[in-house]
């Protein structure tokens, strides 16, 4: 699996509970369309470890079966319609991008 990893905090004048419903609801509706999207997890952020890690609302793993894929799809007119929804909404994120090892099964 080849993922691309979102870690986001909300416009400063949106609610933590608006910017997760508006990430699960609205934008998720764009984002499940992303060409060879095989898997997608979203983790809502309700606290931090430590004082440096504060601030972030959510974490979205996007899972693509190759780099290729993944390439693919932000280079897709779904990708830009994902981007073009968010604007300028002036939230935090980093993204960033690489292949999945599974660490524990559990």
């Amino acid at each position: 699996m080849y993922n691309l990893v979102l870690l986001a905090a909300r416009p400063p004048e949106w609610t933590h509970e608006r910017f997760i419903d508006w990430w699960r609801g609205e934008h998720a509706e764009l984002a499940r369309q992303l060409p060879g999207l095989r898997s997608w997890r979203h983790t809502e952020v309700d606290s931090a470890l430590e004082p440096r890690s504060e601030g972030w609302d959510g974490v979205s793993v996007l899972g693509f079966d190759t780099a290729e894929d993944l390439h693919k799809a932000l280079r897709s007119a779904e990708w830009a319609a994902a981007v073009a929804q968010v604007g300028d909404m002036r939230g935090r994120r980093i993204a960033v991008m690489g292949g999945e090892m599974e660490m524990y099964g559990g």
